[in-house]
């Protein structure tokens, strides 16, 4: 009772937030107009609605207020993630543990030995897609020691199949806490044998590898004692028309801002991320503690979105991690909307009640602007597509604004510069901008969606979607 009344609280704060930013922002500019302004043009929508549209582009001192505001917020954000970044990278407080300043303390003077990798492949009713994965992990150029199969309640021949390719296999046994609760089991199992330096990585069985995956993570963490955890950045298998393109389209631009960060992670995907023992085993030591959760448990079974929630936890305990920009893996995508909204409306559902069960820290902070920064985006595009809806349908004849068509093309230029490694596809797609702005309002149902249920205290469920198709052989970066 208590964890739901919290969940409903965290989506009516989120939601008054974001409206309210938007009411402030609404005031701002309706009173810094001009008084001498010229007065509204009148229409009628329908022969039925009047409404009131302006011809007039905003002032300047609108225009670069307006931009003032964004740069000084996009700098707020950026140098309190430094700070927090900085802070931990300092710290010797026992409440993080896993922060750099301690961890190299601890192993200083240590060897460990070479970095190996145990990889564990969560995979449910994975048999289409599973031979693809193994098959490239063996072609690493650094081979993995072990590739685990961990199967989890599996009515197919998936268990099968991982023999028959030579890897061993981890059936779980009573598990009804999905993915999370299967790692769990296969952690305690594997955790008591792992040394310092002998990796583990978690693997989705409907993604790939490139070939340098493996190589480039151990080498990073050969040369940093104190690197935690190494994420990988996911692009999008081929296919699925239109809908697929979205979503590659969408990945691309992901993977494209982890570059511009410099593999500064913000989740540590499910598709792929690797983690020392030590961390892991902290987390398992932590929770009920410090952070949320079972003791015991490296994975909160409680999260529906479990990878986001394990690097909540690593940061809050001060763990350094990192995505590099060749540590690249492919994705399956999403075969309809259906399947879609469902995904996302879970990892939606999964990202909030992730940053309400931690609350308002520094290493959350950046998790909450992002979502009201999403919350302020829906207000946003909803009330320009509707008010550009009802302008046309005012007007007699159609008026060519010069300012906004400048406007529109600075933008149609960024949507099509932020997927350019994605091919012609990909380019065409985004300089047509409406197709996008439609796919990118479907994402804003999907989060007021997600809010509307929080608010109501609505039961969250997780739907597996099986591989149908086998992945397609990774392209390189």
């Amino acid at each position: 009772m208590g964890r739901g009344k919290f969940e409903r609280a965290v989506g009516l704060v989120l939601t008054g937030m974001a409206a309210g930013a938007a009411g402030l922002l609404w005031f701002a500019v309706a009173a810094g107009s001009p008084a001498a302004a010229e007065a509204p043009t009148e229409g009628i929508v329908f022969g039925v609605w009047r409404v009131l549209y302006d011809t007039e582009a905003p002032s300047p001192r609108i225009i670069l207020a307006a931009v003032a505001v964004a740069l000084l917020l996009a700098a707020g954000i950026a140098l309190l993630e430094r700070r927090v970044a900085h802070r931990s990278r300092r710290s010797a407080d026992p409440a993080t543990p896993l922060a750099p300043q301690l961890v190299m303390a601890s192993t200083r003077g240590v060897y460990a030995g070479p970095v190996t990798v145990t990889v564990l492949i969560p995979a449910h009713n994975e048999e289409v897609s599973l031979p693809g994965t193994i098959a490239s992990l063996q072609a690493q150029s650094h081979r993995p020691k072990r590739i685990v199969v961990v199967a989890d309640n599996c009515t197919d021949s998936t268990v099968a199949l991982a023999r028959t390719a030579g890897v061993e296999v981890f059936e779980s046994a009573g598990n009804s806490q999905k993915k999370a609760g299967a790692l769990n089991q296969a952690l305690r199992w594997l955790l008591p044998e792992q040394g310092d330096n002998d990796v583990v990585m978690v693997m989705d069985a409907d993604t790939r590898l490139n070939d340098g995956f493996l190589e480039a993570a151990v080498r990073r963490f050969t040369d940093d004692r104190a690197l935690m955890a190494v994420g990988g950045i996911f692009y999008g298998e081929e296919g699925h028309g239109l809908l697929g393109q979205f979503q590659r389209n969408e990945y691309i631009r992901y993977a494209r801002e982890m570059r511009r960060r410099r593999g500064r992670v913000f989740v540590l995907t499910g598709t792929a991320s690797m983690f020392r023992p030590a961390a892991l085993r902290t987390v398992a030591e932590s929770r009920g503690r410090s952070i949320p959760g079972t003791p015991g448990d490296v994975y909160d079974t409680a999260a529906l979105t479990e990878d986001n929630e394990l690097t909540i936890a690593l940061k809050s305990l001060g763990g350094l991690m990192i995505s590099p920009a060749e540590c690249t893996v492919v994705t399956e995508l999403m075969p309809s909307w259906r399947t879609l909204w469902a995904q996302r409306l879970r990892w939606q559902r999964g990202a909030v009640e992730n940053i309400g069960a931690y609350g308002i820290t520094p290493q959350t902070m950046r998790y909450w602007a992002q979502q009201l920064g999403i919350g302020y985006g829906v207000i946003a595009l909803g009330s320009y597509l509707l008010f550009l809806f009802l302008t046309v349908s005012a007007l007699d004849t159609w008026i060519w604004f010069p300012f906004w068509l400048e406007l529109g093309a600075v933008f149609a230029l960024e949507r099509v510069v932020t997927v350019w490694r994605g091919g012609w596809r990909a380019r065409l797609l985004a300089l047509a901008l409406f197709p996008e702005l439609f796919f990118d309002m479907f994402l804003n149902a999907v989060y007021i969606k997600g809010i509307i249920d929080l608010s109501l205290g609505r039961q969250a469920t997780w739907k597996h979607v099986t591989q149908k198709n086998p992945l397609p052989a990774p392209k390189a970066a």
